[in-house]
């Protein structure tokens, strides 16, 4: 006679998605995200507030109005890469969406992610449509570009949206404001460069992906809504995007690929320095300045770093070359 055995407890699943947002000070914005959120078809997603030691009443906005949120709040400003890493080794959820807090998703957002990402199985990183929030049919970013100069770059960049970027297709990269990363993708490149900050941790993030042989795809009906240049000033952006390009090229620019365009890089970041000198005058030309200067500087540390990437990449030069743009 068959005896049963004790009633087995419900497994609960982890979710589909994490949605991680990056805040420092940002309660400003967080309704108009919320509300995006609020309105996803797709439901299989939890929410996590990476907060970096915000005075303001983020937390507090955040507890009373989305209270299903998880709040990880430092206690002291670590910088924006360090928080996203932090939320993403508590998330539990088998993609990571990286959403920044001046941004607003359409309803189909988080569902456009999910069906690019189970239709291409080597994409690692899948990257969604940034719009400009207060001009909504033109174009931050249709994906990221790197440029052989060793220049990152917006592809599609300020041009108004009449679907020309619409074909799912593979492209560089994804922008940190809105993009969904494969979690045994993340754990495998350990997430984001800490010594970067901010800025340009996502194209340094994508380069290794790529030379690690995992493609980005682009998802044009995973669409958002961006309040450019809300999240930081014009010296801070300047300071960390002239140190952080450096430090991009030095770190995944496959030898090869260094000395064949050796003079289009060089080049290019002459005449960013000389653009600098021209308007010296202006503080985010002098932070541009600090910015490059202190990328030389950190070299002999990226070079360490550089070691270890190069060590790990599996794709052949010819096929990063044919990448770049």
């Amino acid at each position: 006679m068959h005896q049963s055995g004790p009633a087995r407890k419900a497994v609960s699943l982890p979710p589909f998605f994490s949605v991680i947002i990056p805040n420092y000070n940002g309660s400003r914005h967080l309704p108009d995200l919320f509300a995006g959120l609020n309105t996803q078809r797709f439901t299989d997603f939890e929410v996590i507030l990476a907060d970096d030691a915000s005075s303001d009443d983020s937390v507090a906005w955040v507890e009373e109005n989305a209270p299903q949120t998880r709040v990880l709040a430092s206690r002291e400003n670590r910088g924006f890469v360090a928080s996203i890493n932090r939320s993403a080794g508590a998330a539990s959820g088998r993609v990571i969406v990286l959403l920044n807090n001046d941004t607003q998703p359409e309803p189909g957002f988080l569902a456009e992610l999910a069906k690019t990402i189970c239709a291409h199985p080597r994409a690692g990183i899948v990257a969604a449509k940034l719009l400009l929030f207060d001009e909504r049919d033109r174009i931050h970013t249709a994906g990221d570009m790197m440029g052989r100069d060793g220049i990152p770059r917006n592809r599609g960049v300020w041009t108004i949206d009449s679907g020309q970027f619409d074909g799912s297709q593979e492209v560089f990269g994804g922008c940190g404001g809105a993009m969904a990363v494969r979690r045994e993708i993340w754990d495998a490149l350990e997430g984001f460069d800490e010594d970067y900050w901010m800025y340009l941790e996502d194209a340094d993030f994508s380069f290794r992906a790529q030379l690690m042989g995992w493609q980005t795809v682009f998802a044009p009906g995973a669409r958002v809504y961006h309040k450019l240049g809300a999240s930081g000033g014009d010296g801070l952006s300047s300071f960390y995007v002239g140190r952080n390009t450096l430090w991009t090229l030095a770190k995944n620019m496959p030898t090869p690929l260094l000395l064949r365009h050796a003079q289009q890089i060089v080049t290019a970041q002459l005449s960013i320095a000389a653009d600098a000198l021209r308007n010296f005058r202006g503080p985010a030309a002098r932070a541009r300045l600090r910015g490059q200067a202190a990328g030389l500087l950190g070299l002999p540390r990226l070079l360490r770093k550089r070691a270890a990437v190069q060590a790990r990449s599996t794709r052949h030069v010819e096929e990063i070359d044919h990448l770049l743009v």
